[in-house]
């Protein structure tokens, strides 16, 4: 059987879907899994054994230059030339169904009461009926395996297996991690600024916690936030500018991350590592749960039919509750991290790197920074 699946952005959607590949596979083990993504958030994709191939687009860029459309229709076109059994759209837009569209006949996705825009659900021949305001994560999991005829329980979800990979990450990634402190990663950036925690409570978190404080940023404007708290905590680290396989990497083998209703924060529930998310304007059923997946809500109510990006009350969360949370987590009895390594067969390896004092004293801090796209977008 061959499967593609359209999961086109953003980077959070695109975790909280992944984690169906595994009980996919275990489903049906032959099946040859192809996944078209945007070409931006393709190396969150990358190295993951239960994908065969990741295709890319670029329709984002369709917006500043119209007549790239051809040439879209075109790579589509080449990529249906698999002869896909089945094609399953797990965005629910306009865009992505019309993708999906191109590339097979028999195209699954929500049904017109489960979708954000309703005119996508037009071009499936197969619907799903799922809540629109139902949890993220069980949404993907249903529209991504019941048209396999399968499903999958909160329970099984609980037990995965961390599904994000990672090869030849920057040696930088290992030189800002700590041997004797608590790795914290904060994320402080997301896509509406009322979604984003007051920088200054992150500084009083990190001088409470009193461990490495590691920021990671993704465009120009969060680079000077994250260096205004470096000069006003000795406990905050800025990170040079990491593109996804090294975002993967540093997440993997932090102690904790705490971070605002986006990507990165949400990749280290892929990778089983202890989290702390904070909401305001967006709804607590955009993630699951867990011992060590944990969520702080501002006092908004929130309608997921219709988002309010003025709703700021994400700033009056008071820090305490965040400093809390944080400490149970950093002194529970958790696992070492764990280093996702795919790169030999189709196995999942776990190993834990250790680099010797000599070799930190070869590397400098001068190495050039990354270019790469943002993101948290």
């Amino acid at each position: 059987m061959k499967i593609a699946i359209v999961k086109l952005s953003a980077l959070g959607d695109i975790v909280h879907a992944m984690v169906a590949l595994q009980f996919i596979k275990a489903q049906h083990p032959d099946a040859q899994i192809d996944w078209v993504v945007e070409q931006r958030f393709a190396e969150l994709l990358n190295h993951q054994p239960d994908i065969d191939n990741v295709l890319t687009v670029d329709l984002r860029a369709l917006k500043a230059d119209k007549t790239g459309i051809l040439k879209e229709i075109k790579r589509l076109r080449r990529y249906a030339s698999k002869h896909y059994d089945l094609v399953i759209d797990a965005q629910g837009l306009l865009k992505s169904s019309i993708t999906a569209r191109l590339l097979g006949k028999r195209v699954s996705g929500f049904d017109a009461n489960s979708i954000r825009e309703r005119a996508a659900s037009w071009f499936y021949t197969v619907k799903i009926a799922f809540p629109y305001d139902a949890n993220t994560i069980d949404r993907n999991a249903t529209v991504l395996t019941q048209p396999l005829g399968f499903h999958i329980s909160r329970e099984q979800i609980l037990e995965k297996k961390p599904f994000l990979f990672f090869r030849d990450e920057d040696e930088r990634v290992q030189l800002y991690l700590h041997r004797n402190q608590k790795n914290i990663v904060l994320v402080i950036g997301s896509t509406w600024e009322s979604r984003n925690y007051p920088i200054e409570k992150f500084v009083n978190i990190a001088n409470a916690l009193q461990q490495n404080c590691l920021v990671v940023w993704g465009n120009e404007e969060e680079k000077k936030k994250a260096e205004w708290m470096c000069d006003q905590s000795e406990w905050v680290q800025i990170m040079p500018k990491l593109d996804l396989n090294d975002l993967k990497a540093l997440i993997a083998r932090a102690d904790l991350v705490i971070g605002n209703d986006t990507g990165p924060t949400h990749m280290a529930w892929g990778l089983n590592r202890p989290s702390i998310t904070i909401f305001g304007p967006t709804p607590l059923s955009r993630v699951y749960q867990t011992d060590i997946n944990k969520t702080v809500k501002s006092a908004s109510i929130v309608n997921p039919h219709k988002l309010d990006k003025q709703d700021f009350s994400i700033r009056d969360i008071d820090e305490q509750e965040i400093i809390d949370i944080a400490n149970i987590l950093l002194t529970s009895k958790l696992e070492d991290p764990l280093i996702v390594n795919a790169a030999k067969s189709d196995k999942q390896m776990f190993s834990t790197w250790d680099i010797s004092d000599e070799y930190l004293d070869e590397i400098t801090n001068s190495l050039t920074d990354i270019d790469t796209e943002d993101f948290f977008r």
